[in-house]
C-alpha cells in the first residue's frame, strides 16, 4: 500500500510522514532528501547549474543509498553520509532549480517507484500523488500559511544552530520564491493531486494532523 503526503516546505511533511509510517508499520521515504542529495553532489563538484550537459555527465557518477540506523534514516552519496549537509540553507536555496530538470526527475522517479514496490510505504514530497504514484491508495496534501511556515523553518534552523544569523523575513522571502518556482515549473509542478485530502496545518499540532491521516486510512 502506498500513502503519499505532498505539500510545500514548512507544512510539517517530514515529521508527520515519519509518525504516520511508524503508526501504520510502513516504511518512510523522504523524496526531498533525494533531490537535496543530487543538489549537494553537483555543488560539491562545483558544477555550474546552468550547464545542463555537464550536469548530465556528472550524474553518471551519482550513487545514492539510504540506511536505517538507530538515529533514523541516513542518506549517502557515493558512500559519504550527507544527512546533515543536505539540510543547509545553501542546498535549500538551490534544490528547486535542480529538481526542475527533467533528466533529474526521470532518474529519481524510477528509484522512488522501485522503493515503492518493495513494501507498504509513506512517501513525502511535492509530486508523489500527482506524478510518481498517481494511483496511490491514499493521497494527502498539506498546506499552511507562508508566515507560519517561515516561523517553523526559523525555529528548526535555530534549534540546530543557535548562533545562526538569519531573520524570519529572509526565510519568508525564500519560501515565497520557492513556492512560486515550484508551482510554475514546467516539469512536475507543485499542485494538489487529484483525489487528495487537503489538510491545512497552520493551526493544528503535529499529533492532530497525524491522527487525521491515520483515521482516514483506517476508515477505508
Amino acid at each position: 500500500m502506498i500513502v503519499t503526503i505532498d505539500g510545500p516546505s514548512g507544512t510539517g511533511k517530514t515529521t508527520i510522514s515519519k509518525l504516520v509510517a511508524e503508526r501504520l508499520g510502513f516504511s518512510h521515504f523522504d523524496t526531498g532528501a533525494m533531490y537535496r542529495s543530487v543538489t549537494w553532489f553537483l555543488l560539491d563538484k562545483s558544477v555550474d547549474l546552468s550547464d545542463l550537459d555537464l550536469i548530465q555527465k556528472q550524474l553518471c557518477n551519482f550513487k545514492y543509498d539510504i540506511k536505517d540506523t538507530d538515529l533514523g534514516k541516513r542518506y549517502y552519496v557515493n558512500n559519504k553520509d550527507v544527512t546533515d549537509d543536505i539540510r543547509s540553507i545553501k542546498i535549500t536555496e538551490r534544490v528547486s532549480v535542480v529538481s526542475a530538470f527533467k533528466f533529474v526527475r526521470a532518474l529519481l522517479l524510477e528509484a522512488q517507484r522501485q522503493y515503492g514496490y518493495q513494501a507498504s510505504a509513506v512517501f513525502e514530497g511535492r509530486d508523489l500523488g500527482s506524478v510518481v504514484f498517481p494511483n496511490a491508495e491514499f493521497k494527502f496534501f498539506l498546506t499552511a500559511s507562508a508566515s507560519v511556515r517561515s516561523k517553523r523553518r526559523l525555529n528548526e534552523l535555530l534549534s540546530k544552530n543557535p548562533n545562526m544569523e538569519i531573520s524570519e523575513e529572509q526565510i519568508l522571502e525564500s519560501i515565497n520564491k520557492r513556492d512560486e518556482f515550484d508551482s510554475t515549473r514546467e516539469i512536475a509542478p507543485l499542485k494538489c493531486p487529484e483525489g487528495a485530502i487537503v489538510i491545512d496545518t497552520s493551526n493544528l499540532t503535529i499529533d492532530q494532523v497525524v491522527n487525521q491521516i491515520i483515521n482516514c486510512v483506517l476508515k477505508k
